[in-house]
């Protein structure tokens, strides 16, 4: 059986019986709200593409539509991306700013998470441009700049107060990974090794480059070692890096992702917050840990 998910964002509750009935109309199945205004599920949906049905009803609202299976719905293990995804930023584009450049830094970034540049290229091009920024100037950034995503801390903690283990893994740096990663609760956080020449970066970043095969053999390494199928995993992210990831997930999310990242992902979520990742897995409001 299948289930048919419909999601806003917490801050735009845009989704009502109105429009929940008018969907329920062209799909048939059962209606079940997860969250009033936030979050309902449509169990056992008829028809070949109840998703387009949907999407066709709902129109420009800012409302999610995904479907996923009845069992095995909630995952036992998360790995997340931290840029764009769990905090809102680009670390190295806000590192670049210090030093007067991030319009420059930023356009590669944005290069590399489109698929348009080798994500291994772009980093250590973009790190050589911020050679010389001393430590203390990063942690300002850090503490001053970044801030977190809306409903991360949610989706880890009640993942994690349900059996869940959390990995954060990013192409970013363990400076901004590992500190995030405390704040919001993940078990482990993989990253990359910025170099030091005492309190000034060297511009160049330790080998090997944690990328897009790093976040996916961390989380089929993370199912073999628990001794899950790939199908009990949950992977989330935005940018070209993830894809594999998501690709390979029992439940893989494209996250306000780059375009080509969304249309090759089976869940996209454009509206809603981390939170929605909760809702994909059927719990309820008074489920979620906040």
């Amino acid at each position: 059986m299948t289930i048919l998910c419909l999601i806003a964002n917490p801050a735009d509750p845009a989704l009502d019986s109105t429009l929940v009935a008018a969907i329920q109309h062209e799909t048939g199945g059962e209606i079940n709200w997860l969250h009033q205004r936030i979050a309902c599920e449509i169990h056992a949906p008829r028809g070949a593409d109840p998703e387009a049905a949907a999407r066709a009803v709902i129109g420009p609202r800012p409302v999610d539509v995904a479907v996923v299976a009845a069992t095995g719905r909630r995952k036992s293990i998360l790995v997340a991306d931290m840029d764009s995804t769990m905090i809102e930023q680009e670390c190295i584009d806000e590192l670049a700013d210090a030093v007067g450049i991030k319009g420059e830094v930023a356009r590669i970034t944005e290069l590399a998470m489109n698929g348009e540049l080798d994500f291994e290229q772009a980093l250590r091009t973009r790190v050589s441009l911020i050679e010389g920024l001393e430590r203390s100037v990063i942690e300002e950034i850090r503490r001053e700049r970044i801030t977190l995503a809306p409903g991360g801390r949610a989706l880890v903690h009640t993942m994690k107060a349900y059996g869940a283990y959390t990995s954060l893994v990013s192409g970013g740096f363990t400076l901004f990974a590992e500190y995030f990663a405390r704040r919001i609760g993940f078990d482990e956080a993989i990253a990359n090794v910025l170099e030091f020449n005492g309190d000034r970066l060297t511009g160049t970043v330790t080998s090997p480059i944690v990328d897009k095969s790093t976040k996916l053999e961390r989380l089929l390494a993370l199912a073999r070692e628990r001794g899950l199928p790939t199908s009990a995993t949950m992977a989330v992210g935005d940018g070209a890096n993830d894809l594999d990831m998501i690709k390979a997930a029992g439940m893989g999310v494209a996250l306000h992702a780059k375009p080509h990242v969304a249309a090759e992902a089976s869940i996209r979520i454009d509206h809603g917050d981390l939170t929605a990742l909760l809702y994909l897995q059927g719990y309820e409001e008074e489920d979620i840990v906040r």
